[in-house]
């Protein structure tokens, strides 16, 4: 038997012993009544009334078992994660085939590589991530943690889980991890790592603020695109020893965001500022008289004049 189960089992027997010590209290006073002598008369009223109080404290004891037993016996008691019994699988009865023709047995090839299973790492911490540890709490080696729970989301009253399972469909808002534990030391230096498919995506790490016993959790929210399909695996450490790590599994495409085409600015065009071109006084000689050829009485041949050029404009 477990320890809830041995809560439960004490809770069932307070309330049967309030009712079962309520009902002889109140027949005790009711017979008491008919009793002729005073001081018989009393005293069977006076057990009534203790039969009726142990009913009471009895009652008071039940309520306690159900709401403070299991924190208070897990801090002298380590918790042991019960194992669930599996259905067995019921054999159907085959039908024997009567014997044929017997086949010629035929040559087959053995392998020459046989595979050899590999072997599953250790989980470690990252040394990224140790250099964020802030605790100089030495942790309890005997710390122990139960086997992890995985949900959608939980009851904070009771830590009870809701929407359980190892195998979620997308879409996903957050995945709860949830758990038991015993033998923690306040500030000692707690981290668990989410991981998908061997790789890392999310992490805590914190001094412990809990108690020494009792119940915990770890929770990853990222945006709903986030969550793609894959195995992924969860791992609790206390300092730098592993304790405890679960594994769940996502199925389907998460929810994508289209993005929304943002407008563009336009280009406007500009004014240009155009200089107007300025008028240049210029010095332009003017062109001087050729003196031409007077006639004589004798005749002689008189050469043409010869052309003055033009005179070009000075700049």
């Amino acid at each position: 038997m477990d320890i809830k189960a041995g809560i439960q089992a004490a809770i069932f027997l307070s309330v049967l012993g309030a009712l079962l010590s309520l009902w002889m209290g109140i027949q005790s006073i009711q017979t008491a009544r008919r009793i002729m002598y005073y001081q018989l008369r009393r005293k069977r009223i006076a057990q009534g009334w203790r039969q009726v109080g142990t009913a009471v404290a009895l009652g008071i004891l039940a309520l306690l078992l159900g709401q403070f037993g299991e924190p208070v016996v897990y801090r002298f008691y380590e918790p042991s994660p019960t194992i669930t019994p599996s259905p067995t699988i019921t054999l159907s009865p085959t039908i024997t085939l009567s014997p044929t023709i017997t086949l010629t047995p035929t040559i087959t090839d053995t392998p020459s590589i046989t595979d050899t299973p590999t072997i599953t790492p250790t989980p470690y911490i990252p040394p990224a991530i140790e250099a964020f540890f802030s605790s100089d709490v030495t942790p309890d080696p005997a710390a122990i943690f139960s086997p992890l729970v995985f949900a959608r989301g939980f009851n904070p009253r009771n830590y009870e889980p809701i929407g359980e399972g190892t195998v979620f469909q997308n879409p996903i808002e957050k995945i709860v991890v949830l758990y038991t534990y015993d033998g923690m030391k306040p500030g000692a230096q707690w981290t668990a790592l989410w991981l998908r498919e061997g790789e890392l995506v999310y992490y805590e790490t914190a001094p412990w603020n809990g108690g020494t016993g009792g119940y915990g959790f770890t929770e990853w929210q990222p945006a709903p695109s986030e969550w793609k399909p894959g195995n992924y695996e969860v791992q609790i450490f206390v300092g730098l020893e592993w304790k405890v790590v679960g594994r769940f599994i996502v199925e389907g495409d998460p929810p994508t965001l289209t993005p929304t085409r943002a407008p563009t600015a336009t280009r406007t065009a500009t004014a240009t500022r155009r200089i107007p071109p300025t008028a240049t006084a210029s010095l332009t000689r003017a062109p001087t008289a050729s003196p031409t050829a007077s006639s004589t009485t004798t005749a002689t041949r008189t050469p043409r004049p010869s052309d003055t050029p033009w005179p070009t404009a000075t700049p």
